[in-house]
């Protein structure tokens, strides 16, 4: 199977010239999903209400019964045993450098070079800090290209695949087309909303962020405008911010599916507004880490030494490639006609 993944890796290399700027911007390594992703993040997991093995993090899932009953696809009920685990099913990548794929290792040529470029500056006269970055989103249904428990149902099936591109979105790269997708930002822009998102921030530091303080990231700054333009310039707030705001943005736009809600939605719900708390992130590159990250949960905790100035051999330095661990609910068993 490793040889198959190194094969598409260099088939997709191949696709993607670079010139030797953009190979600089992109220096670094291919992912090897064998040794890069955190696969103790997909624990714990839950069979039958029976907690396996210790993720360090909450409960995948809240089981209230260890037996369910889901209509099927033939008029008829399924009954089985209620399952509850982290799945990693998806790669997103945050990068300065427009047309940079962490992920591969390499680059597409900039058509305007300069254009969507991301940055990261502090305020200056008076001005706020103001952050910018481009992001990738990647189908990456890792069990699946690994060849991986292929019986178990619930897992998601399917291949490597890049879903989502904002270089190519004008709502991403402009804050006012933005509140097409998300008019209630306005509510939430004054300081009373945004204090109360230091409880989402202490929570998120204890264990999981609050789902009902939807319009929080915890210490990464506010979800709203659904855009790639933060005022903030810690580049790991950013980075992991503009990561969560993807989430969010995708779910606005039907381009997403929650599998963390309903045990008897195979393929998700349709999630308008993210739920915080079925998600996680570990950091691959430029160095990877070793833990999944709620979201909103402080850098304090878990940024010392992930984005050196000068890079390191895995990536180059504000190009940032993620791991997403989702929850995923599901129904088990054998349907009844």
């Amino acid at each position: 199977m490793k040889m198959k993944w190194n094969s598409l890796v260099m088939l997709l290399a191949l696709l993607l010239p670079g010139t030797h700027e953009a190979i600089g911007a992109c220096r670094g390594t291919t992912l090897n999903p064998v040794t890069d992703i955190c696969w103790q993040c997909m624990f714990p997991a839950m069979i039958g209400g029976v907690s396996t093995g210790r993720g360090g993090e909450p409960s995948p899932g809240n089981v209230t019964s260890p037996v369910c009953a889901c209509p099927n696809s033939k008029g008829g009920i399924t009954i089985g045993v209620t399952s509850a685990f982290w799945e990693h099913a998806r790669l997103i990548e945050t990068v300065k450098d427009p047309y940079c794929f962490p992920a591969l290792g390499s680059g597409m040529v900039n058509p305007k070079p300069g254009f969507s470029a991301g940055s990261i500056k502090s305020k200056t006269n008076g001005d706020a800090n103001k952050s910018f970055q481009q992001v990738h989103y990647y189908i990456f249904p890792a069990w699946s290209i690994l060849q991986l428990f292929m019986d178990f149902p619930c897992a998601e099936k399917g291949a490597f695949d890049v879903a989502y591109m904002t270089e190519v979105d004008p709502m991403w790269n402009d804050d006012s087309l933005s509140f097409i997708i998300n008019p209630e930002a306005l509510l939430f822009a004054n300081p009373i909303s945004q204090a109360a998102c230091a409880a989402d921030s202490v929570a998120a530091a204890v264990s999981s962020p609050l789902d009902p303080l939807f319009w929080c990231m915890g210490s990464w700054g506010s979800f709203y405008p659904l855009s790639g333009s933060m005022s903030d310039n810690n580049p790991l707030n950013v980075n992991a911010g503009l990561a969560a705001r993807m989430l969010f943005k995708l779910g606005r736009e039907s381009l997403m599916f929650d599998v963390g809600i309903n045990k008897c939605a195979m393929n998700g719900v349709m999630a308008p507004i993210l739920t915080k708390s079925n998600y996680r992130l570990q950091e691959v590159r430029p160095v990877k880490g070793n833990e999944c990250i709620p979201i909103g949960r402080s850098t304090f905790i878990w940024g010392a030494g992930k984005n050196p100035p000068w890079g390191t051999t895995q990536g180059s330095p504000d190009n940032f490639l993620w791991s997403l661990t989702r929850r995923r609910l599901c129904c088990v068993g054998y349907g009844i006609n």
